[in-house]
């Protein structure tokens, strides 16, 4: 006999969804909210001269400015208001948890504050997302001066709009990802992400498809790279549906004359707990450094900083240096994320607290340990299916020259965040139909009487 749950998934259809009038809400303020998103991008920054910057951008465009040009939905190249995107915003995320793991006031927070600590741990991310804010766009206005023609009138005055624009800019796309979380449907900061890779990905397959027509490259090679792109897809979809079930038991207990518990049920683990997060950290503490000495490598550098075009080369895509790198942080990322969403010792607590137990471990320590040596090795898997799916690319641009854009990282958080918010709209709808029956039952019930 189905269950419950199973009951109302089948009965979710179009008829369910059109009287799920709060979902539409949810819906409609989402579609807004990145709409708001995609005007912002192409809004330029003033005082600059496009067709130099363009000219600039162009020479860059198949490496490091390319890919956080996809991120930010093209906003790089048109240096556009919010042409910093959500990357500093990711990146103090990445600091105060990293922080919240090894600081003693913080972890305390964390793990014992609850709501009010959860709250007052992102109120610093805010704060430190405006510092870093202010750091990187410095870094960025300086760059845009030192490029020959890039800025109309170069001065304390560009350096102050561009500084107070770029910032503004993430200020307000940081409290957009937020009201979409509240308010909407999906992770605000992930759709972001996705709508600004999927806004560019036209034009990307345009130029692909342009690269094969002129003999650029290979039209077997372009139907290579389609049908590696639907096979990490697959692979994708296969690996973040996949997880290692734990079989809980609970003890009967007598109260009074009747028995209860004696039931079994299943802890999931997800083979890739820590999700789209480990690459878009990755790629966060990667890009913006390298493309603010992108910038400043095309300028008239004094002698004692002659390497730094060197050290650039070194990180494009591609390039062994940023390989390395890249997979390194991955891996990283992967372990630390998974940590800080799952701890295995407060689990095993719970588990304990209400009488549940694995068969052939010991409540307590025994179980938190089992829980890490599993968590461990799905962990292993997870990083190194991530660390493959975003390396892809690179090796491909690196042996073939193909266009880095046609996969790997940017399908991944494609394909995760569309699977993401697919669920939460299926949460809603069941939430819908639930509360259907809950009012169907209360009045029979009113009738009856």
């Amino acid at each position: 006999m189905a269950s419950a749950a199973e009951q109302l998934a089948a009965n979710l259809n179009v008829e369910a969804f059109s009287k799920a009038t709060e979902l539409h809400k949810r819906l409609i303020f989402t579609m807004v909210a990145l709409i708001v998103y995609r005007i912002g991008c192409y809004i330029p920054i003033p005082g600059i001269n496009m067709s130099a910057f363009l000219q600039a951008f162009q020479g860059q465009a198949g490496g490091v400015l390319g890919m956080f040009n996809m991120f930010s939905g093209g906003a790089v190249r048109n240096m556009a208001v919010f042409a910093l995107n959500v990357m500093p915003y990711i990146s103090s995320s990445i600091i105060v948890q990293l922080m919240g793991t090894i600081y003693p006031p913080w972890e305390k927070l964390r793990k014992e504050g609850g709501e009010a600590g959860r709250k007052q741990l992102n109120q610093y991310t805010r704060y430190l997302t405006v510092i870093l804010a202010l750091f990187q766009s410095f870094g960025i206005a300086m760059g845009l001066q030192a490029g020959q023609g890039i800025v109309d009138n170069p001065g304390i005055f560009f350096t102050v709009c561009t500084v107070a624009t770029l910032t503004g800019g993430t200020l307000f796309l940081m409290w957009l990802g937020e009201q979409i979380t509240s308010r909407g449907v999906g992770n605000g900061v992930s759709l972001i992400i996705f709508a600004g890779i999927v806004a560019v990905f036209p034009r990307y397959i345009h130029q692909a498809t342009e690269l094969a027509r002129t003999g650029a490259m290979n039209g077997g090679a372009l139907l290579v790279i389609l049908a590696l792109v639907i096979a990490v897809t697959v692979a994708i979809v296969f690996m973040e549906r996949s997880q290692r079930r734990l079989l809980v038991q609970y003890p009967k207990r007598q109260v009074g004359n009747r028995m209860f518990g004696g039931d079994t049920s299943f802890l999931p683990l997800k083979i890739n707990t820590s999700g789209v997060i480990p690459p878009i950290f990755a790629s966060s503490l990667l890009l913006l450094p390298a493309t603010v000495m992108g910038f400043a490598a095309n300028a008239n550098l004094p002698s004692w900083l002659q390497w730094l075009p060197g050290a650039v080369g070194q990180l494009q895509h591609g390039r062994p240096a940023f390989m390395v790198l890249y997979g390194a942080l991955i891996i990283f990322f992967c372990f630390f994320y998974t940590s800080v969403v799952f701890n295995p010792e407060d689990t095993a607590e719970n588990l304990r607290k209400y009488g549940g137990f694995m068969p052939g471990i010991r409540p307590g320590k025994r179980t938190a340990e089992y829980l890490d040596f599993v968590l461990t090795r799905l962990t292993v898997i997870g990083a190194a299916y991530i660390a493959v799916v975003c390396l892809l690319p690179e090796i491909l641009i690196g042996y073939y020259n193909a266009p880095f854009y046609m996969g790997g990282t940017s399908v991944l958080i494609v394909v995760s965040v569309t699977m993401d918010t697919v669920t939460q709209i299926q949460s809603h709808l069941l939430a819908h139909q639930y509360e259907g029956l809950i009012k169907k039952s209360k009045l029979r019930g009113s009738r009856g009487r």
